[in-house]
């Protein structure tokens, strides 16, 4: 009845020390990290696109508008 005693108890012991490995491990990524990354993604890919729409609103499109015009008003 000792050795079964002493048996429980280790087995019991050896999950309570491998419970307590796993929750003190910091080899896992958070999920706050996870959503700040995602979230500093989609902000950097909004400004991206906010950026090039202003470029070619105001830059290369009448730009190109004004070369195809020139290019069929050719007197030549």
């Amino acid at each position: 009845m000792k050795k079964l005693a002493t048996k429980l108890k280790d087995q019991i012991t050896g999950k309570a020390l491998i419970a307590k490995s796993i929750i003190k491990s910091q080899s896992a990524e958070g999920f706050v990290d996870s959503a700040i990354k995602i979230l500093i993604a989609v902000v950097i890919g909004a400004l991206l696109l906010a950026g090039l729409y202003a470029l070619f609103g105001n830059t290369i499109l009448p730009t190109l508008t004004q070369r195809i015009k020139e290019m069929f008003n050719y007197a030549g």
